[in-house]
């Protein structure tokens, strides 16, 4: 049986738009009785990755919360809760929520917090990469997820959406030691397929409404898609974006492992694109709705490297860098580096870098609030991505 992703037109963030929208994509995949029951309570898990505003399109924007919570009330479901673990964890979940604008979304549907503020460690022995993870308690003591990812692009994985949207279930400062103990995109997919395994959101709806391209997950570019995509299966959704912008979805390690270990599949023979108008091939949905223009990470040899040149691997690697005209020395870099001896410290008021020490985790650019770290490849990775295929 194929895995059914479906995909819903949406060109506004107007609240009829948005409850049309995700209404619709819903009813698509069988209505929200396939995934969930009245009687069971239920976590919203937003994306809230840092306190901004969602015109920036780094968070999923309150609008398609509340219209998930909105659906969900109508339709019976009552027993609701929300939560994601912000990147930044001295920052409370419901000050982030607030920033976001999903708090007052959900104080108007009178759904509550769920403790995403305390830990406890989950042994996970049939792991593949990690045989443990510190969950959020809100996540332990609730039934069901519904997952409200966000389209965007990411530093180290290419993209971030519905699989990668589950790291929010890791508490605190475990996300950081996490990047610590999976330093690069295989190592980190190998273990977002694990959280998945072991966290399962029964649905995962993707607001692609107004998508982020280019330094992403948090510095890029909004840019609109006008989509809301829904699937029980978040390695099909995810590669439904892929390919709407031009992006094969077999060079995403969450993808990769996702589908190797049956979470989902990649395969776009294996998927079915439904819509309001019925099936439509890949090809159909992109000339509708595909950006090829995208910024987004697309080489083939991005994260690879010549076993053979070890010794020029310094000169090949993508490495953070501060734009020295936007920041504002607040810090947050430095707070966000997950290494006991830091890889980025304070030098005079303002970030430098131990390149020798950097794990090439981005978590610093991925905190800036000022859009103040990017990421840049040497030009000799450059010729060697286009020539060796490194």
């Amino acid at each position: 049986m194929k895995s059914k992703v479906a995909i819903v037109d949406c060109r506004k963030y107007k609240s009829e738009l948005v409850d049309h929208a995700v209404g619709a994509a819903v009813e698509l995949l069988g209505g929200w009785q396939e995934f969930v029951s009245p009687d069971e309570s239920i976590i919203l898990k937003p994306n809230l990755l840092a306190r901004t505003e969602p015109e920036t399109a780094c968070t999923t924007h309150p609008r398609v919360f509340g219209a998930v919570g909105r659906l969900l009330k109508q339709a019976g479901f009552q027993n609701l809760y929300y939560g994601d673990s912000p990147g930044n964890h001295l920052i409370g979940v419901e000050q982030t929520a607030e920033g976001c604008g999903i708090r007052q979304e959900a104080e108007a549907l009178q759904i509550e917090a769920a403790n995403f503020s305390e830990g406890e460690q989950v042994p996970f022995p049939q792991g593949h990469a990690a045989d443990h993870f510190v969950l959020c308690k809100g996540v332990l003591e609730k039934d069901a997820i519904i997952n409200l990812c966000k389209m965007k692009t990411h530093q180290l994985e290419r993209i971030t959406g519905a699989m990668k949207n589950t790291f929010g279930c890791v508490y605190g400062f475990n996300k950081g030691a996490s990047h610590a103990r999976f330093p690069n995109a295989d190592a980190f997919g190998k273990m977002i397929g694990d959280l998945n395994l072991l966290v399962r959101p029964r649905l995962h709806i993707m607001d692609g409404i107004m998508a982020m391209e280019g330094n992403g997950p948090q510095s890029g570019d909004p840019t609109p898609m006008y989509v809301i995509l829904a699937s029980a299966d978040p390695v099909a959704l995810d590669s439904v974006f892929c390919r709407l912008v031009n992006l094969n979805p077999e060079l995403v390690a969450t993808n990769v492992y996702g589908k190797e270990y049956g979470i989902g599949t990649c395969k776009m023979e294996e998927i079915e694109l439904i819509t309001e108008e019925g099936v439509l091939s890949m090809e159909e949905a992109f000339s509708r709705w595909g950006n090829p223009d995208f910024n987004v990470e697309r080489d083939p040899g991005f994260h690879g490297q010549l076993k053979s040149i070890g010794f020029l691997q310094p000169l090949l690697d993508r490495k953070p860098y501060i734009k020295k005209a936007n920041c504002v020395g607040c810090g947050i870099c430095v707070q966000a580096c997950p290494l006991d001896e830091k890889a980025i410290y304070m030098k005079k008021g303002k970030p430098a870098y131990r390149y020798r020490k950097c794990i090439k985790c981005y978590c610093c650019q991925e905190m800036c609030p000022e859009k103040a770290i990017d990421v840049k490849t040497t030009r000799l990775a450059r010729i060697a991505d286009r020539n060796w295929k490194l």
